[in-house]
């Protein structure tokens, strides 16, 4: 049986890590196609607002902006990907200019840079305050320029990957996918390489910046096949969310010289002592963590929020560089920025960790490649900077689109699966973990135990139909909606900027409670056609193994890093937690390790040191 769809290279997902990564591995001479679930110009990169981080300029350089990367970092990003982003980030944004994107313009026609937070030098390129939007349909265009084919509103269900028992032994063959406008699932088969760009996993919240897309599916999908989920307890809080819907407001309106206060007039990130020397423009974790005490406190604004002023930028320069966060202000909180400061508080906004890559972005399954939000090469540790993200997509992207078409990109110098430097980890849950009925034996889920590449995609499309016609069948159980925000409640409640032990342990019995009654879920909509009920019911799946590894890892690392804060340990403990968190999927639950962080890159070693601002 010839599946229909035949490949060089499967991008799964197409912002703009899975468009550059397409492009790429065009250029390089393969045949290339992309499948997602959301048309390329509805995803969330469209959302970012702030801008890209790059050294372009006169008195910066690439080994600056690495060292600010490995600090924003606390000392968990390795080396070698925080020195590729940094090195090859100019070169990407030239390329991007020269594609016609419409970057903001100092008066002497120079590409604008602005600050943000954690920097040493103003090295943040930007499009106004759409510069993700503008990045998008750059890409967008070039993917349509050349061809590539696209194939949107398909669903990703799962990876079509060979059934060795360690995972470093199986490869992945391609993938399955379920078409929403029909109903139909169908395989898509890759002869060189399955790329996941699927983006970031913020639904496991209920305050988040992010879209109701992004439901870690790239992450679950990859970590049933066997690949280690990295540092997934890093989550970011960005500073600066509106309260009602978790909208962003960008970085740029502190770049900019925007002004937080409390409830007191008091502007508390000096006042208070938070960041002396930085203020607002402290990392992120750091802005993030001294909202919530001033609210804790008691020095909140209606208990809950705190503001941020942009009024005395001035009418002309609120326009020209922020003109779209009047209008987010406006719409959701019926507040002029031109008058009046906007209330914000921190929501979850980005998954420092993921599925675990090198600097290529290779995972241990061969020919399973990870970029963008969805990947952890590490190159943002426990903390991203912002405008670091931006970057990662072009530069990650293009380098696994490369090496996706057999393009010789040299040795990698961060390791992938368990290698002799791994050593197990412990944590004490107070209930079972995982999925103990998914598996028996040390399959990867949906793996398929086949000599030949086209059996083990068959066997892995013949499982996917079956999923999804049980769960059509079934008239009655419980709906997934119900499910996913429990899951989402004790995220936020429990999960949050502030952990503490027993906080973490609640909201693993919430979770396992959750996956109890996912055993009894059933699709309400029994539609072939357009039935996001269904999509939305597999997404809740993933949602449950995401939430279960950001609390299992939160839980072990008993230390204070980057977004990582700990009630009952209130420091770094490079001594014993300067490792990566590895989840590993074994028989349906999670099993935990630890990898060394690299520090040696070409710059020399970045030694840790104390992180202030």
């Amino acid at each position: 049986l010839v599946t229909m769809y035949e490949y060089d290279v499967i991008v799964v997902g197409a912002g703009g890590a899975g468009l550059r990564a397409a492009i790429a591995a065009q250029e390089a001479g393969a045949d290339v196609a992309m499948v997602t679930k959301l048309h390329p110009v509805r995803s969330h990169t469209g959302a970012a607002e702030g801008g890209i981080n790059a050294a372009l300029r006169e008195g910066d350089d690439w080994e600056l902006h690495a060292y600010d990367t490995m600090k924003g970092a606390d000392y968990l990003a390795d080396a070698p990907a925080a020195e590729a982003l940094t090195q090859e980030s100019p070169e990407e944004v030239i390329q991007l200019e020269h594609w016609g994107m419409a970057f903001s313009r100092d008066d002497d026609g120079r590409v604008s840079q602005r600050p943000f937070g954690g920097l040493s030098f103003p090295r943040t390129t930007y499009a106004g305050a759409e510069t993700g939007h503008h990045l998008l349909h750059t890409l967008y265009e070039q993917v349509v320029k050349r061809g590539i084919d696209v194939f949107d509103e398909w669903y990703v269900l799962n990876l079509a990957v060979s059934d060795e028992s360690r995972p470093e032994d199986r490869t992945c063959h391609g993938a399955v996918a379920y078409e929403t406008a029909t109903g139909n699932v169908e395989a898509f088969t890759a002869r060189d390489g399955v790329i996941l760009a699927t983006g970031g996993l913020g639904q496991v919240y209920d305050h988040t910046t992010n879209a109701v897309a992004n439901t870690g599916d790239g992450v679950a999908m990859a970590y049933r096949a066997g690949v280690p989920a990295e540092d997934m307890e890093m989550i970011q809080f960005h500073p600066t969310t509106l309260p009602s819907t978790g909208v962003l407001i960008s970085e740029g309106v502190r770049g900019e010289g925007g002004i937080l206060y409390n409830d007191e007039g008091e502007r508390f990130m000096f006042e208070h002592g938070y960041a002396k020397n930085d203020g607002e423009l402290a990392s992120r974790d750091v802005v993030s963590r001294a909202e919530l005490t001033e609210v804790n406190e008691g020095r909140g604004i209606e208990d809950e929020y705190v503001h941020l002023d942009m009024r005395h930028l001035g009418e002309e320069r609120i326009l020209d560089r922020l003109e779209n966060i009047l209008h987010l202000a406006e719409d959701f909180e019926g507040v002029d920025g031109l008058e009046e400061p906007m209330p914000v508080k921190p929501g979850q906004h980005y998954a420092m960790g993921g599925i675990e890559t090198d600097e290529f972005g290779q995972t241990c399954v061969e020919g399973l490649y990870a970029v963008g939000e969805c990947a952890c090469a590490s190159v943002h540790g426990s903390n991203r900077l912002g405008g670091n993200a931006l970057p990662e997509l072009i530069v990650f992207g293009k380098r696994a689109g490369r090496h996706a078409a057999d393009e010789d990109l040299g040795a990698p110098r961060v390791p992938v699966g368990r290698t002799g430097e791994s050593e197990p980890g412990s944590v004490e849950p107070p209930v079972e973990l995982g999925e103990p009925w998914a598996a028996e034996g040390a399959v990867a889920d949906g793996g398929a135990a086949a000599d030949t590449a086209e059996a083990v995609v068959e066997r892995t499309l013949e499982r996917e139909r079956e999923r999804v016609e049980r769960l059509l069948e079934r008239d009655e159980g419980t709906q997934h909606a119900d499910i996913r925000a429990a899951v989402q409640r004790t995220m936020t409640e429990n999960v949050n900027v502030f952990r503490e032990e027993s906080a973490l342990k609640e909201a693993l019995v919430d979770i396992h409670a959750a996956r109890q009654r996912y055993r009894d879920v059933y699709v309400a909509d029994p539609s072939s056609t357009y039935n996001t009920d269904l999509i939305q019911t597999i997404e809740t799946r993933n949602l449950l193994d995401i939430a279960e590894m950001i609390t299992v890892g939160a839980l072990a690392r008993e230390e204070f890093r980057g977004a990582h804060w700990r009630k009952q340990y209130q420091e770094r403990r490079d001594d014993e937690w300067l490792k990566h968190t590895m989840v590993s999927w074994s028989d349906g639950s999670p099993e935990l390790w630890y990898k060394p962080v690299v520090l040696e890159g070409e710059a020399g070693a970045y030694e840790p040191k104390e992180r202030s601002y």
